[in-house]
C-alpha cells in the first residue's frame, strides 16, 4: 500500500514562485465558488482516506461518494472519471516535487551542474514513485494520455534541458525519453515487486544511466 498522502495544503496567496504544472491543467478547471471548493476538498479527503484504508486499486467513485455523503453524480461532475479523481489526489504531491527541481536547494534545484541535477532528479522521482506507487498505478491511463499529461511533459522538458546543457551535441530529445522510461511506475512496480530489486539498486542504475548518457569521451 502506498504511503499515506500528506494533508492537503491550504490555498496560499500569490507569490513570485514559478507556476507549477498540475496533473489537471488549470485552464480546464473553472474557478470554483467557495462552497464548491469546500466540496471538492471534502471529496479528495474522503478519497485519500479510502486509499489509506483499502488501497488505491479498490477505491471506486461510488465509494468516494458514499464516504463524502454526496451523490455519485457529484463525484463524476467534479473529476470526470476515476482516473481524474486519482490524478487529483496525486496533484499536490507532484507539485511538491516540481517545486524541488524548480527552485529547491541543489543538487535537485538550481545551483548544481546539469549532470548533478540529473542524478538528483532521477533519485527524487524514484523515491516519489516508491511512496505513491499504488496510487500511481491505479491512476495509470492509456499511453497517449500518460505521455501528454502536464506533469510528464514538465519532467521531460526538465530532463531534456539538463541534457542539452550537459551534452549539447547529443540527441537529447531521444535520450530524455529513454531516461524518462526508466522512471515509469509500471517498470518500477515490475522491478521492485516482481524482480525483487531494491530502491537502492534502482537509484544506482539511474546513476549509471546518467553517467553513460552524459559521457562525452
Amino acid at each position: 500500500m502506498s504511503t499515506p498522502l500528506p494533508p492537503f495544503p491550504k490555498r496560499q496567496a500569490p507569490s513570485d514562485e514559478p507556476v507549477l504544472m498540475e496533473l489537471v491543467p488549470r485552464d480546464d478547471v473553472p474557478q470554483l465558488r467557495a462552497d464548491a471548493a469546500r466540496n471538492r476538498a471534502r471529496l479528495l479527503e474522503a478519497a485519500a482516506r479510502l486509499v489509506a484504508e483499502r488501497g488505491a486499486a479498490n477505491v471506486t467513485m461510488e465509494a468516494v461518494a458514499c464516504a463524502a455523503s454526496v451523490g455519485k453524480g457529484t463525484v463524476f461532475r467534479r473529476f470526470g472519471d476515476r482516473t481524474g479523481l486519482l490524478m487529483a489526489l496525486l496533484d499536490h504531491t507532484e507539485q511538491q516535487f516540481q517545486t524541488g527541481f524548480f527552485s529547491g536547494p541543489p543538487p535537485l534545484g538550481p545551483g548544481a551542474s546539469p549532470v548533478e541535477r540529473l542524478h538528483a532528479f532521477g533519485c527524487g522521482a524514484l523515491r516519489h514513485t516508491s511512496e505513491q506507487l499504488d496510487l500511481l498505478l491505479a491512476a495509470e491511463s492509456d499511453s497517449a494520455r500518460r505521455f501528454s499529461s502536464a506533469p510528464y511533459r514538465l519532467r521531460y522538458i526538465h530532463v531534456a534541458m539538463l541534457l542539452r546543457q550537459a551534452v549539447p551535441t547529443a540527441d537529447t530529445d531521444l535520450i530524455a525519453q529513454t531516461l524518462m522510461g526508466y522512471l515509469e511506475p509500471a517498470l518500477f512496480d515490475h522491478l521492485t515487486r516482481r524482480c525483487g530489486m531494491s530502491l537502492e539498486r534502482l537509484e544506482s542504475g539511474w546513476h549509471d544511466l546518467v553517467d553513460r548518457s552524459t559521457r562525452t569521451v
